[in-house]
């Protein structure tokens, strides 16, 4: 049994010696990492180029568990060393107090015992008549669980009555500063075995067993020695991250670490680096992937209809992440909070000169819909651009709840989400390689009122030059140029036979729902909406959100897209409404598109205005 901490061990714990214990571990790491890059790259590869046989595909299976055990002997090492780390800054607070307890006792001519109680000398007092008396010296033990505040006389037995009675004892000054001091040493030591403690259970998890052999088992092992560690030494990192400064400081923070602190991070707090807006896009993504798989565990865990929603999602979406992808995937948030959250990029954001952001809208949440569908708009802008200039890329932002049913009639979800977009697209501008890369925010049914609210906002969307609007209900804005990039600037795709850009103001519902009543009809039906347009928006040129961002007065630049198959009330079908980005559906405006993004407006196919 491993002997109880004590104030002298304490006092003389050298914490260097366990931060030099862990950097021996680190150099375990890294040659673990070393030697799995070279197993992998130039063991593995080389061998799936030039042989195909059965033994060949033997000899693959030996090297894949090979490159598993350095990747467990990595991530362990390294846990361990993170884990030694947060023992030594953690016990430096109870060291500290402990010392600076030692040395007040030694200034009081105090004596601190084995025991750890503090004694005092006797000492002269003045009774009520001024007679000097002697108080006698003596030794108090502390008590941890006591407030450092604590009253009293001394130890037990001293007492302080009127001269005259019999049981007068002068009482001793030095008794309740002896006191207090023995308290602080209880303190402290009790602190520092309880940290102890803690993180004794975490490195006795962290053993192998005999004759390594790296199963999923045994990495899902590692993802639970991972939580532990995080659980125990967190603080120790979280405490280190700026997260209430803007970017531009993060990114300075970021970049001011050792690269031993940087994978410290990464190993054991991937999730707090993951989804911080000023970190660059390659650490971003490294942190997302290896928090993903602990995500879906803790999904797993909790249960549930709408876990099991998301544990699909991000499952379909690791199978993506693991394939070779046109352009790369860079994953820079995920998470499961409200409806899911999901940032993916394809390209590097930080490596492009051309960067687009396209936010999504009604119904879209992190599910297979998503994965499957609304990703691939993402994957299809940033394909066309790069024919515009290869030095591109294409975010989709799940970064907000966008809404769900008729929530999509409230201005809520987009007020919510803006300052999480524009801090989002503040922490693009400053990692970004380039001195002024070209940035387009691009907004697609209620999620172009999300930009346009973003837009709104003191100083605009952060480095953005163009912005797209597409099947947009209105931007909250009467002009295009409120939206903080000039009217030239805007571009907007309308379809004729998208519904959603032809909803009418609220002003028309509320008097074409009393109309279509009147008429006979079903509320709400187009005839009543037409009377309703007729009496407040005699340029029909009003939708719900504001002026129709395809009218010409709102004055931003239109361009052609395909009109899509007119709307089928009875089945539900839009389609108008989702074919913008799909370069089968609609070639016209998926290539507008492109060409905005990879820098080339001046060739799209402009439309008149409605």
């Amino acid at each position: 049994m491993t002997p109880a901490l004590t104030w002298q061990m304490l006092r003389d714990l050298k914490t260097s010696g366990l931060t030099q214990a862990g950097d021996r571990w680190h150099e375990v790491s890294s040659r673990s990492a070393a030697d799995r890059g070279q197993v992998d790259r130039a063991m593995s590869a080389k061998l799936r180029e030039t042989q195909e046989s059965e033994s060949a595909e033997a000899a693959l299976r030996g090297l894949r568990r090979l490159s598993r055990n350095f990747q467990y002997l990595q991530t362990e090492c390294g846990l361990v060393r993170t884990a030694l780390n947060g023992l030594a800054g953690d016990l430096a607070e109870p060291q500290s107090q402990l010392k600076q307890a030692l040395d007040d006792a030694a200034a009081l001519n105090f004596t601190v015992r084995e025991d750890g109680s503090v004694s005092y000398p006797a000492t002269e007092v003045a009774d009520m008549t001024g007679a000097k008396r002697e108080a006698a010296g003596g030794n108090s033990q502390g008590d941890a669980r006591l407030p450092l505040d604590r009253s009293g006389l001394g130890p037990p037995g001293q007492r302080s009555l009127h001269p005259g009675y019999s049981g007068f004892v002068p009482t001793n000054p030095n008794a309740a500063k002896a006191q207090e001091v023995a308290d602080r040493i209880a303190r402290a030591v009790r602190s520092a075995q309880e940290i102890d403690a803690r993180y004794a259970k975490v490195l006795h998890g962290l053993r192998a067993e005999k004759g390594l052999d790296v199963t999923a088992a045994t990495l899902k092992d590692v993802a639970r020695d991972t939580a532990d560690v995080r659980s125990t030494a967190g603080m120790h990192l979280a405490e280190g991250i700026p997260q209430d400064k803007d970017p531009a400081e993060r990114k300075r923070w970021w970049d001011g670490l050792s690269e031993e602190q940087r994978q410290e991070y990464l190993k054991v707090a991937p999730d707090l680096i993951g989804d911080l807006d000023g970190i660059p896009a390659v650490m971003r993504d490294e942190a997302n992937r290896r928090h993903l798989p602990l995500l879906i565990e803790a999904l797993e865990r909790r249960g549930g209809d709408d876990a099991k929603d998301k544990i699909d999602a991000l499952r379909m979406l690791q199978d993506k992440l693991e394939k070779p992808s046109n352009p790369p995937m860079f994953l820079l948030g995920i998470g499961s909070e409200s409806n899911g959250r999901a940032i993916v990029s394809y390209g590097d954001p930080d490596a492009s000169k051309h960067v687009a952001a396209y936010v999504p809208g009604l119904g879209t949440k992190l599910d297979g819909d998503f994965v499957e569908e609304t990703m691939k708009r993402a994957q299809d802008t940033a394909l066309g651009a790069q024919e515009v200039d290869p030095s591109s890329a294409a975010i989709i932002w799940l970064g907000y709840d966008a809404p769900q049913n008729v929530d999509v009639m409230d201005k809520g979800d987009a007020q919510r989400g803006a300052p999480a977009y524009n801090e989002f697209m503040s922490g693009l501008s400053v990692t970004n390689a380039h001195e002024d890369p070209h940035v387009t925010a691009i907004g697609h049914s209620y999620g172009s009122l999300t930009v346009g609210t973003a837009a709104q906002q003191a100083g605009g969307i952060p480095g953005v030059d163009d912005v797209i609007l597409l099947g947009s209900p209105g931007v909250d804005a009467q002009k295009a140029t409120e939206l903080g990039v000039g009217k030239d600037h805007v571009f907007v795709g309308a379809a004729d036979n998208d519904p959603v850009t032809h909803l009418p103001s609220k002003r028309e519902v509320g008097l074409g729902v009393i109309a279509g009543s009147v008429l006979g009809g079903p509320l709400g039906v187009p005839a009543g909406i037409e009377v309703g347009r007729d009496l407040f928006d005699a340029g029909n040129d009003d939708v719900y959100f504001g002026k129709d961002p395809a009218s010409e007065a709102f004055g931003a630049q239109r361009f052609r897209v395909d009109d899509g198959p007119r709307m089928v009330f009875e089945a539900g079908l839009f389609d108008a409404h989702s074919q913008y980005f799909d370069p089968v559906k609609d070639q016209d405006s998926a290539e507008s598109i492109a060409k905005i993004v990879g820098g080339s407006p001046e060739h799209i196919v402009r439309e008149k205005h409605r």
